[in-house]
């Protein structure tokens, strides 16, 4: 007795879809840019590296950061 199995079936269906869900997920989170919220650690990253970028002076990239350390602070004890 013989038998085939013609196409994929229930399971293999199945099995298909949950791939592309993955992939379409996968594929928004990379263009939409990842989280929906930055972190408060992102937020002082971006911070910082921004003081770098526009400061040349001492004072105003100390003053700079500074002022992104108390961000930091105000996030972490808002619990974002």
């Amino acid at each position: 007795m013989k038998t085939s199995q013609k196409g994929l079936g229930l399971f293999g269906m199945l099995i298909v879809l949950a791939i592309a869900v993955a992939v379409g997920y996968y594929a928004y989170k990379g263009i939409s840019g990842g989280d929906d919220a930055p972190s408060c650690r992102s937020s002082s990253t971006a911070c910082l590296q921004k003081c770098r970028r526009t400061t040349t002076e001492a004072p105003a990239a100390q003053a700079c950061q500074d002022a992104c350390r108390s961000e930091a602070d105000a996030c972490e004890r808002k619990g974002r």
